[in-house]
């Protein structure tokens, strides 16, 4: 677990979604009650004492990467008193929900698409990466998700992403169904994913942008709070009978079928 190669790291932070949590104390307590909330840990050489060895003890226990970091490359990476040890977490990169639709409104000026993905109660670390992942690299502006029942965007979410996590704007709301409200009156247009028969296909949907397309949990898919404020429901038509494709397969193929609808 150990990354002794500073080359490796960056050490301006620059372009990443992090929060530092300094102190030896409190890192040893976010090791031992959330470690899924740390991307990465950095330890000042020359720090060996109890404590920093159960840091590094409790990083191999929970699989959390650390680092140990040469004076000057810890001094880059943090200017204030850290006691030589800090936690990287992933909290800071989120964005207000109001700047990230009028980021996605505006395209940032073509570098973007006006279209933003948005999990409902979708858990899993692995398909909320690939999601942002498929979203990012088709264009998307960006993803919402809920503060409760929701995935942890970090590592496993962050490998899972490839990179795209580190890029993409985020917001995490309170509420879902009051952000989707809050979309609506800002002139977006809500699509949801579900199986339903009775949705539109999604292959002979011409979307209407800016758009919100919302994609519901691994087990039980929208609910139905989050369904009625959709404008329409849409669905992969199956050429065979099949169970279902994971949310993290139908949210790409529904995703390319937007883009490929996109105004030109």
């Amino acid at each position: 677990m150990q990354q002794s190669d500073n080359s490796s790291i960056d050490l301006t932070a620059e372009n990443l979604k992090v929060n530092f949590l300094p102190g030896i104390k409190p890192v040893l307590e976010l090791l031992q009650s959330e470690p899924e909330r740390i991307d990465r840990v950095f330890i000042r050489k020359g720090r060996r004492d109890k404590l920093s060895n159960a840091v590094m003890d409790l990083c191999r226990e929970r699989h959390v990467r650390f680092d140990l970091l040469e004076d000057a490359a810890f001094a880059r990476l943090y200017r204030n008193n850290s006691q030589s040890v800090l936690a990287r977490l992933f909290d800071a990169g989120f964005i207000p929900l109001e700047s990230l639709l009028e980021f996605a409104r505006s395209g940032a000026n073509g570098e973007c698409l006006p279209l933003l993905l948005a999990l409902d109660q979708v858990a899993d670390p692995g398909n909320a990466g690939t999601l942002a992942r498929t979203l990012y690299a088709l264009g998307g502006a960006g993803l919402v998700i809920a503060k409760h029942q929701s995935a942890f965007l970090g590592g496993a979410a962050l490998k899972a992403s490839a990179g795209a996590l580190q890029k993409l704007p985020v917001a995490r709301v309170n509420n879902l169904a009051q952000a989707l409200d809050k979309a609506r009156e800002e002139g977006y247009t809500i699509y949801g994913g579900t199986a339903e028969a009775a949705a539109l296909d999604v292959f002979r949907l011409e979307p209407a942008f800016p758009a919100v397309l919302v994609l519901g949990s691994e087990d039980k898919g929208l609910r139905r709070g989050i369904a009625t404020r959709c404008s329409a429901l849409v669905r992969i038509p199956m050429y065979r009978k099949f169970d279902s494709l994971n949310v993290a397969q139908a949210g790409a193929i529904i995703l390319a079928q937007f883009i490929n609808s996109r105004p030109r």
